[in-house]
């Protein structure tokens, strides 16, 4: 089993879901390479992808179409200014043409060249797709993809991750080998263990700036998300609420850029109350942010992105372990966490439901929480055992397709679900705990593939349902 580093399961990450948006977009830009390995793109004549099962199902309210449009013009996620995105398909789609990967303009025609086949699953993974490309000699190139949850993708040959995986010096798959190797180095926590491993690929310096610039991010988001109101896209009508409620909180005082708000926020009154909804304020903000195609922290996934900022935020607005290098401890435990969950059990809904999107998502912010709160090695593993067993079988119901009901409002309970969990660990002896973390992890995965396919992104059971809304 090949290592992963953290910033492969934390990392900048564009709405509304990794599944199903920023996976296509990866595979479409995967594809174009595997063009130019075996051809040049000038000599492409037309381009086809097909989206099948969970991707096809929810692939409007996901943007999957999207994504794929623009995946295969060249455009990068972490670099697209996101207001023009409406504008960019809407060009496409208008003048039935394609400027494929910026270089060439061949014809495209959405529901001919662009297909969501909603009827048919491929056999190796629910989120399936396949790029085609015809080329003026009238020789074809094929390839099926498959988006893996967290952005990453995966073909039947190979998985995308071994380009980015080696082996660390001291492998941890599981919570089990955590703990060995923790005492083997006589470590007194967690985060010392990763930063040794994380120098397979870059230097401390590297890491802890890669850190503090995931946290930049991270502030950024919540920042544009309790500054914006409206309505979100989809036609849902669904009501941003981050913005007013930032407001409440803050008594209408006015802030002239994100220093002056985080200070304000520092210093609000402090309540369980006022605490409690600044957490959910934080997480609302991050999940509006990413149903409107904004760019994110992908932490494990898109559609529980707002987790991670929520709790992180809360530590250092909130708590004396504000520090920096407690950012830094606190991004590198929960991302190693979120690796075991993607090592051994899933990070996709469409194979485990939400349990593996908001349920793994609150389980890293758990331990990072308690690492940076002083917990032993033994307290982080539990508060993240703690977290992830009140989020078994959850399912992933998204109403009309859209990483909206009940996705963001998920956020914030399992935002407040870590904090819990954190606190009820830092409070217990691990040694008494009835129920490890590789124990919850394999019990996550069993009940991933128990669950019926209709509770796995696909709006075909629960709220999705029950509402009973088209997708939009």
């Amino acid at each position: 089993m090949q290592s992963i580093s953290v910033f492969e399961i934390i990392k900048v990450g564009i709405g509304p879901s990794s599944s199903h948006t920023m996976g296509p977009w990866n595979a479409a830009e995967s594809f174009l390479n595997l063009i130019r390995r075996s051809h040049s793109i000038s000599e492409v004549k037309e381009v086809f992808v097909e989206f099948f099962g969970s991707l096809a199902k929810t692939g409007i309210g996901h943007g999957t179409d999207i994504a794929g449009m623009l995946g295969l013009s060249g455009e990068n996620f972490k670099t697209i200014d996101t207001s023009s995105i409406d504008s960019k398909i809407e060009t496409i789609k208008s003048s039935n043409q394609i400027n494929l990967a910026g270089e060439k303009v061949i014809p495209f025609v959405y529901g001919k060249h662009l297909i969501l086949n909603k009827e048919k699953s491929l056999d190796f993974h629910p989120n399936g797709m396949i790029f085609q490309a015809v080329f003026e000699n009238s020789e074809t190139l094929s390839q099926d993809y498959y988006s893996v949850g967290g952005g990453f993708i995966a073909t039947q040959e190979e998985n995308s991750l071994e380009k980015h995986c080696i082996r660390t010096l001291y492998p941890c798959h599981n919570g089990e080998a955590i703990i060995k190797y923790v005492n083997l180095l006589n470590l007194n926590r967690i985060s010392d263990l990763i930063f040794l491993n994380e120098e397979s690929w870059r230097r401390k310096e590297e890491t802890e700036k890669e850190a503090l610039y995931i946290w930049q991010q991270i502030k950024e988001c919540i920042y544009k998300g309790v500054n914006r109101e409206g309505t979100l896209p989809g036609g849902l009508n669904v009501t941003r609420r981050a913005a007013g409620l930032n407001r409440k909180l803050l008594n209408d005082k006015i802030y002239k850029n994100i220093d002056e708000w985080f200070q304000m926020v520092v210093d609000a009154e402090e309540n369980f109350v006022n605490i409690s909804k600044w957490v959910s304020c934080f997480a609302l903000a991050v999940n509006e942010e990413n149903a409107s195609f904004g760019r994110i922290i992908t932490a494990p996934t898109n559609g529980a992105s707002g987790v991670i900022p929520a709790v992180l935020m809360y530590s250092q607005a909130f708590t004396e372990f504000n520090k920096e290098e407690d950012i830094v401890r606190f991004l590198l435990v929960s991302g190693e966490i979120g690796t075991l969950f993607k090592k051994n059990a899933t990070i996709s809904a469409a194979m485990g439901g939400c349990q593996a999107e908001v349920g793994v998502s609150s389980a890293m912010a758990a331990a990072g929480l308690t690492e940076i709160m002083g917990g032993t090695p033994g307290q982080v593993l539990m508060a993240a055992e703690i977290a992830m067993e009140h989020h078994l079988g959850m399912t992933c119901d998204p109403i009309a397709g859209l990483v909206q009901i009940p996705c963001i409002e998920r956020n914030s309970m399992g935002a407040i679900k870590a904090i819990t969990a954190a606190n009820i660990a830092i409070e217990s002896d691990p040694s008494k705990a009835r129920v490890s973390l590789d124990q919850v992890i394999q019990s996550m995965w069993d009940t991933a593939q128990s669950m019926n396919d209709r509770f796995k992104e696909t709006s075909e059971g629960g709220l999705a349902i029950a509402v009973n809304v088209a997708e939009c």
